[in-house]
């Protein structure tokens, strides 16, 4: 069992509160990524759970009992950090066993553990390797490994892709999606790319200066955002976000589109502009275009073979249903 409750949790830093009064339940077997930009406290709120930083205040419970006072090694949770933290000297099998050795767990129940995780992560060939002799998503993959032979009631997960490059991230993030759905425990996943929030999540919690902007799944995050930050922050490229005469028009303080829900057309629409910088991806093109009566370039997704170029003269026209209205303290309107 793997559920995690924090009630009116805070942390503190001196004369700094960096973890308003907060409260979060994790379910058993759920995949909850936090996520929001650097300095939010994601990582603070990690480490209270893993019992590396002490509450402020508020209690945290683990599987229905209390664990706030508990040292690290009493909670059973298994965290992955960002830095690898392998122990270059020992041979990939050792740094797995490592925290079964300190267990003092018998040498038979080790290899047993040991040779079932790098099954799982298809280690299993490099069991004999120094760390050293490994590529970046390998070292990281032993990292877990050291995880799963603790046979623990929940993961934690601090940013641990952060040191890889693109193609790498790509794979890790299927491998640890993969994972969750083989092992079916808690897993908890703190990250500032929102991709990687709303590719892995079952759950995602979007924080800002400690606090809790919105809770859900991914969907209800991208079709319903609560504010205007988590409007913002979650979908790539960000919604356009328009005040003034525009937003008033539809009786709202701020209104938002996203860059997939605008067509665009060389003849008639509802905002006249100018193209102007374009990025190409392949299956995507995103343009960037300036309109008459708007302060700054609206994105606009389109197919990536569009015949557009810069300098063109376009129409703009955001889909019926598709505009998200806010008041005027950032708060979605719901109508």
């Amino acid at each position: 069992m793997g559920r995690i409750t924090l009630n009116q949790v805070t942390k503190s830093f001196g004369e700094v509160n960096v973890i308003p009064p907060l409260d979060l339940t994790i379910e058993d077997g759920e995949f909850v990524v936090f996520v929001g930009p650097s300095g939010c406290g994601k990582s603070t709120l990690l480490r209270l759970i893993a019992g590396l930083e002490d509450v402020s205040g508020g209690d945290i419970e683990i599987d229905g009992k209390n664990a706030t006072a508990l040292p690290p090694a009493k909670r059973s949770l298994a965290m992955v950090f960002q830095s690898y933290a392998l122990y270059p000297h020992m041979s990939v099998r050792k740094n797995i066993a490592f925290p079964l050795r300190m267990a003092k767990l018998d040498k038979e129940e080790q290899d047993k553990r040991v040779e079932g995780a790098a099954r799982v992560l298809n280690l299993t060939d490099y069991l004999d390797r120094r760390p050293g002799q490994l590529s970046g998503g390998q070292r990281q993959r032993v990292a877990i490994g050291r995880a799963i032979v603790r046979e623990p009631a929940a993961f934690l997960f601090d940013e641990p892709l952060s040191n890889l490059d693109a193609a790498l991230r790509v794979g890790m993030r299927l491998e640890i999606s993969e994972l969750h759905k083989r092992l079916a425990t808690t897993m908890i996943y703190v990250t500032h790319d929102q991709v990687e929030a709303m590719t892995m999540a079952d759950k995602i919690v979007v924080l800002q200066a400690g606090l809790i902007e919105q809770v859900g799944s991914p969907l209800e995050l991208y079709k319903a955002p609560r504010n205007r930050f988590v409007a913002g922050f979650i979908g790539s490229p960000k919604m356009n976000i328009f005040e003034g005469p525009l937003a008033a028009q539809h009786g709202a303080h701020a209104i938002g589109v996203r860059p997939e829900h605008i067509a665009v057309s060389s003849e008639a629409g509802s905002w006249a502009g100018v193209v102007g910088v374009s990025e190409h991806l392949g299956s995507d093109t995103f343009f960037h275009v300036n309109c008459e009566g708007i302060d700054d370039p609206i994105t606009v997704r389109a197919g990536g073979e569009v015949d557009i170029h810069y300098g063109d003269k376009v129409f703009l026209t955001p889909e019926a249903g598709q505009i998200h209205k806010f008041d005027a303290q950032g708060l979605r309107i719901v109508e």
